[in-house]
């Protein structure tokens, strides 16, 4: 008798009965691989020894304790987390290969191992290249156990035998069912070898670090649907021609999914950043047109982020827009306020705008620094380094209120900026700040005006 087949997407995980160019959920090209379909063993009364009947019981019977939070040694990594790893959870880690994922999960054993047993298992390095790296990074611990394996049977096998108070898998694609005919990074596989380990965590209360690779597209490679299995999923990024990277959560079951962890990578391994705003600020030039600074809000932490914008005359006659860390519809939108609003002719120029240090600005509080950017490079006429703007913009133009404005304000002037420019009818309500002029604007106009140095 012949095997059936089912096709999946790599993408979503999708199931379709046939083949086709693109996915019907997710809309991805390309994506739908054919492959044996899994069997599925039916439930028959008492042949079924494994099986425990288990009793429901009211909510209100049910304890309400919070959960059982513990450090992981990085505080950037506990930020990101909601306060620090919760007993029993399942974390997925994803990142393009080379970003720094093992590096990190490695790193944090330092800190475990000195109350608890971690279970380092690896599909990808053999135990004497674990060793190799451990010591670069100098992690040295009797209470860290590495093995390299690749079959799920043998992991949880190890598991058992060790019990492991922490389990780290790098990474989900290497592992493989055998009892599974599909190879290993496929969607059945993964999906089987996930809800494996989720089990393990929900059941014996094992916290289960597991590392998943990112594809070009940016999403977790092979099935997306990894992210509904999890309880937190953390993405590291950064350029791996620069030295720092960021962690955020896409999904946290315990926690905000709104902060951002930044790191540096150095010969020694990852290093926590502190203070990001300076980071980011870091080689800014000197009386250069075009460049403003803002104040973003990622989770309860103020940041400091650069915006650059370049606005030159089209050679062509259709004038081109590209935007780099910023929404390119709202780039668009905010070059026809300028235009309509602020009486400038940008429809006749290339413009550009870029985030420095791959920041990802998705608030309003960004709008005027933008505006600010973009009308600086156009008239040619420098902003002083020492001014924020910090607004968000309508299209009338006039300038509304942004959240948490006093504590954006407040980081600004901790970071030495002597001017700061902001909604109008926000200003009574800020009070004093000492050392720090505010500079009140209605609409953008009256912003410009403000934040640009008069031409020499």
């Amino acid at each position: 008798m012949k095997q059936k087949t089912l096709f999946y997407c790599t993408a979503c995980g999708n199931e379709t009965p046939k083949w086709a160019g693109k996915c019907p959920a997710c809309g991805a090209w390309n994506t739908i691989t054919e492959q044996p379909e899994t069997p599925k063993c039916a439930f028959k009364s008492g042949k079924q020894k494994n099986f425990t009947a288990r009793k429901a019981c009211p909510i209100t019977d049910l304890q309400s304790d919070e959960e059982i939070r513990f450090p992981t040694g990085m505080r950037e990594l506990d930020r990101v987390l909601g306060g620090g790893a919760v007993k029993g959870s399942l974390v997925l880690v994803g990142g393009a290969p080379g970003i720094g994922k093992s590096t990190l999960m490695l790193q944090i054993c330092s800190r475990l191992c000195e109350s608890s047993k971690v279970l380092y298992v690896s599909g990808e390095e053999s135990e004497h290249q674990l060793k190799l790296r451990a010591k670069r990074l100098r992690v040295e611990s009797a209470s860290l156990y590495v093995i390299s394996e690749t079959s799920l049977g043998g992991m949880l096998e190890s598991v058992t035998a060790e019990q492991p108070d922490i389990l780290i898998v790098d990474s989900i694609q290497t592992l493989y069912n055998d009892a599974l005919d599909s190879p290993a990074g496929s969607v059945s596989q993964v999906k089987d070898c996930t809800m494996a380990l989720m089990q393990l965590a929900k059941g014996q209360g094992i916290t289960v670090f597991v590392i998943g690779h990112v594809n070009k597209e940016g999403s977790i490679a092979g099935p997306k649907v990894l992210e509904h299995m999890v309880d937190c999923v953390l993405y590291f990024e950064g350029d791996q021609h620069t030295s720092y990277r960021i962690l955020r959560a896409a999904k946290n079951r315990f926690g905000a999914t709104n902060e951002i962890g930044v790191f540096e990578m150095r010969d020694e391994g990852l290093s926590q950043v502190e203070n990001p705003s300076e980071m980011l600020l870091s080689g800014r030039p000197d009386d250069a047109p075009g460049t403003c600074v803002t104040c973003v809000m990622e989770g309860v932490r103020p940041v400091l982020a650069e915006i650059q914008a370049l606005v030159v005359t089209s050679a062509g006659g259709n004038p081109r827009r590209t935007s780099n860390g910023f929404d390119y519809n709202r780039s668009a939108m905010l070059l026809a306020v300028l235009e309509k609003r602020g009486g400038l002719r940008i429809s006749a120029c290339d413009a550009y705008l870029n985030i420095i240090g791959g920041l990802w600005l998705d608030e309003p509080a960004a709008d005027l620094a933008a505006v600010v950017a973009l009308a600086s490079s156009y008239l040619d006429r420098p902003v002083p380094g020492d001014l924020v703007a910090i607004g968000e913009v309508g299209l009338t133009g006039e300038l509304r209120t942004v959240s948490q404005l006093a504590q954006r304000v407040s980081e600004a002037r901790r970071l030495g900026f002597k001017k700061c420019v902001i909604p109008a009818h926000r200003l009574e309500k800020l009070g004093d700040f000492p050392g720090l002029a505010l500079l009140p604007a209605r609409n953008i106009g009256e912003a410009i005006r403000a934040a640009l140095r008069p031409k020499e």
